[in-house]
């Protein structure tokens, strides 16, 4: 008797085995994507389950605009296989480094050595070894461009005027090389920095302005200056370029114009130098310049990216998202929501999985996705409204709203996933606080959600990504194949 009761208790304890076994998988995984106190599922008190999704691809339109000290991007993306072609151009404005005063030494047996236009160099995406060529050429004076106004990364192009100042090829990898200057007698090594030998013409014009509150007075204040220079725009090669470079403006010591020059004071000829930088100025009391600057980004929609654009599928298995501006977005919807009991939600989050995809080596992913809640227009997408998620939004002490990423997730892991923390967003929907939405996950460079939690709402700004059109990603989306990677919604709760 005692025998047939051990057996039994064995083979009860082998059928719990084969059942616990499996439950520890489920413990892991949900402890893995929950990161913070996070019960264990024990399929008793505590559950796990998954949500299919449902995802599309849709194209960004992005009003974002430049502000003075973002970095700009500048080059040609001719033949990116997945996504197609990105073109991006430059244009910003100088300033006397003095008013009221002549720069120059002097006008006697004046002579232009060399006119430089310097670029603070950041550093680059795509392939950094493909060789790029840059144009100057002088914005026409016909055109709106000013130091008072942000600029849209989509705006058209800006007019320019006369022939072409100078032009520079180069390889961006180069740029991080030191560099030896040598003027007269003195060295110096510079490294980071693009260097454009432009027409000493330029040079020469420059120095005929004057001091006077004149037409040509253009030492006499800002305004004038510029009414006779209105700015440079500087516009990449599409011939075999296949990268963005990204450049400093506002570094004033690595980002100029030099007028090198000699010039005779007091019968003795001097050889030096005039430097004009860009920089903010004040324009008329109570108000001042943004600068002058504009970075106009352009894409063209090609390979698998274009064609899942058009398949006409509100359900595609792959997600392909550049980063803005004018990049694209993902939207993801979660149906199985709407018909999900009520649960203690202990923990809900998104799991998006990186796959491989042709020259990924070049465009790499960006470190960092966003996600917010879309209000959609179902007859025209350019006017959704876009709500971030209120609980992950702090106020500094001037009231000022800013969006932590730290709880919310995003980040690109060692696991090739990039995982977002919703549970709060899920919570409310099984309680009716408000309905399922659709979510928008994209890689802003900036981007300005409302803040739903005030009325009447109010934008946070976001940045996900340092640097303009920096990076670019394909995802498994909702019906992706592999299941174990598809995009989905991943909860651990407890029944009420």
């Amino acid at each position: 008797m005692k025998n047939h009761i051990s057996l039994q208790l064995v083979l009860i304890f082998l059928l719990a085995g084969s059942v616990f076994l499996p439950s520890c998988k489920k413990i892991n995984e949900a402890t893995l994507l929950g990161g913070g106190l996070v019960p264990d599922v024990d399929n008793i008190n505590t559950f796990a389950a998954t949500l299919d999704v449902v995802t599309d691809n849709v194209y960004l339109e992005d009003s974002s605009r430049i502000i003075y000290t973002d970095p700009v991007a500048l080059g040609a993306i001719t033949n990116d296989p997945e996504f197609g072609q990105t073109k991006a151009s430059v244009y910003f404005q100088v300033s006397s480094p003095f008013y009221k005063n002549y720069p120059y030494v002097s006008r006697e047996n004046f002579t232009v050595d060399s006119v430089v236009l310097s670029l603070d160099y950041l550093g680059g995406f795509g392939d950094t070894n493909s060789m790029q060529t840059v144009h100057v050429y002088e914005v026409s004076q016909n055109t709106t461009f000013n130091d008072t106004s942000y600029y849209r990364f989509n705006q058209p192009d800006f007019e320019t005027t006369g022939a072409e100042l100078g032009s520079a090829t180069f390889a961006m990898s180069s740029l991080k090389d030191s560099m030896t200057l040598i003027r007269n007698k003195d060295t110096s090594h510079v490294a980071n920095q693009l260097r454009i030998r432009l027409d000493n013409a330029l040079g020469a014009r420059l120095a005929s302005y004057d001091t006077t509150n004149t037409p040509n007075g253009g030492y006499y204040n800002d305004t004038l200056f510029k009414a006779l220079f209105r700015g440079f725009a500087l516009k990449a090669d599409n011939n075999g370029s296949n990268g963005l470079a990204y450049f400093d403006l506002s570094n004033t010591t690595k980002t100029n114009l030099t007028v090198y020059y000699k010039a005779t004071l007091s019968g003795k000829t001097d050889t030096t130098q005039v430097t004009y930088t860009h920089t903010l100025r004040a324009i008329t009391t109570g108000r001042s310049s943004t600068g002058g600057q504009a970075n106009i980004i352009t894409r063209q929609p090609a390979g698998n990216w274009a064609t899942y654009l058009n398949n006409g599928t509100p359900q595609d298995d792959k997600l392909y998202l550049q980063s803005t501006p004018s990049g694209s977005v993902g939207y993801i919807k979660i149906p199985a929501l709407d018909t999900f009991q009520n649960k203690l939600i202990h923990r809900a989050e998104l799991v998006a999985t990186r796959l491989p995809s042709e020259a990924d080596n070049y465009f790499t992913a960006p470190g960092q996705l966003f996600v917010d809640r879309n209000k959609l227009d179902t007859t025209d997408h350019t006017k959704d409204s876009a709500f971030l998620f209120p609980e992950y939004v702090s106020f500094n002490a001037s009231n000022i709203p800013s969006f932590n990423f730290i709880p919310f997730g995003g980040k690109l892991q060692a696991d090739n996933t990039y995982r977002f923390n919703i549970t709060q967003t899920v919570q409310d929907v099984l309680t009716q606080k408000y309905s399922n939405p659709t979510l928008r996950i994209y890689a802003p460079f900036d981007t300005r959600p409302f803040y739903p939690s005030q009325s009447p709402p109010s934008r946070v700004f976001v940045d996900a990504i340092p640097t303009p059109a920096y990076g670019r990603v394909v995802l498994a989306g909702g019906n992706y194949s592999d299941q174990s990677l598809r995009l989905r919604v991943r909860l651990i709760y407890s029944n009420l």
